[in-house]
């Protein structure tokens, strides 16, 4: 391996590491605002989990790094990240509580998030809570600016994996995944900015696109903005519109099918695990960019983060014509 990787992984890959915060979740089941008695289902949800249990669920092998508490949450995150067949590498923090994100559905098309994550155990993720060896083996490296914006610790430790995984020739994937609750316009410009320059694949909405360059309805405009900045594969993620990549300087575009949409949330996610699991295959731009496409949509017809992200059997239903199976 070469210590300037470029934007493929080397064949020899045992997968992808990911690191980050995941938290407690209690998702309303029903629409309204919340009042006594209302009823909650309890779940987990995190960026970069979301991301691991999707390329788990396609065969990828990979590796979470967080930190949790020694809380009835902290137990079940663990216990569900493994049951999904990720490699957990989870310190248990005895002094912090793991974090709570607690879902609204104010109205059957509208919901709203709240985060309860101030001085939580994901937040004091640091660079001494990552196994250097294991992220070295690794194809892929992904992150998300979420991490960073977390803590000083927490943006250590993605400073510090980046450095290890570019010294190993591990190739280095961010997500934006701006957080308005987080950090400001300007702090997450500036600091996710001084990052690009040592990312080789950048997944960004085109808003979060504008964190970096003007604002341009073309999607090829911006994804070729941002890889004159650093990246040397750019992929602008629009949702039920697709997602134009910016490759080896050429450009390439894949829209989803059309599907019943039941929740939006964690698409973008499935939408990566999509896009890496081709990429680790090796397969080419166009094929990433659909395979993204069907993945980001099939999450789309159930609730949940992660609930929804598909094995390799459940995609081919889309391609189904008679949707009974017999």
């Amino acid at each position: 391996m070469t210590t300037d990787p470029v934007a493929t992984a080397p064949p020899e890959s045992r997968g992808v590491v990911t690191l980050g915060e995941t938290l407690a979740l209690f998702a309303a089941s029903g629409p309204g605002s919340l009042r006594s008695g209302a009823e909650f289902d309890f779940r987990i949800g995190g960026a970069e989990s979301n991301v691991a249990i999707g390329l788990s669920r396609l065969g990828v092998p990979v590796a979470w790094f967080g930190r949790v508490g020694t809380d009835s949450f902290g137990d079940e995150i663990v216990r569900s990240l493994r049951g999904e067949g990720v490699e957990v590498h989870a310190v248990r923090d005895p002094l912090l509580r793991t974090g709570v994100m607690v879902k609204e559905r104010r109205t059957p098309l509208h919901q709203q998030v709240s985060y309860y994550r101030a001085g939580s155990a994901g937040s004091a993720l640091s660079a001494a809570d990552i196994d250097d060896a294991v992220l070295a083996a690794a194809g892929v490296l992904h992150v998300t600016g979420i991490t960073p914006a977390l803590s000083a610790s927490a943006a250590a430790a993605v400073n510090h994996a980046i450095a290890v995984a570019r010294a190993a020739g591990v190739l280095v994937s961010m997500d934006v995944n701006y957080r308005a609750g987080l950090w400001s316009i300007t702090e997450a410009s500036e600091r996710l900015g001084r990052l690009l320059p040592q990312v080789d694949l950048l997944f960004a909405g085109p808003e979060e696109a504008e964190l970096f360059v003007d604002a341009d309805p073309d999607l090829e405009v911006l994804a070729g903005s941002i890889a004159a900045l650093g990246p040397r594969e750019v992929v602008i993620k629009n949702g039920a519109a697709g997602a134009t990549a910016f490759v080896d300087g050429e450009y390439r575009s894949a829209t989803p099918p059309q599907v019943p949409v039941v929740d939006t949330v964690g698409a973008g996610d499935a939408f990566v695990a999509g896009y890496l699991t081709a990429l680790l295959e090796g397969k080419s731009t166009e094929h990433r960019l659909e395979f993204a496409c069907i993945a980001g949509a099939f999450a789309c017809m159930a609730t949940g983060d992660w609930e929804g992200a598909a094995s390799r059997a459940d995609l081919e239903l889309l391609a189904l014509a008679d949707p009974v199976l017999r």
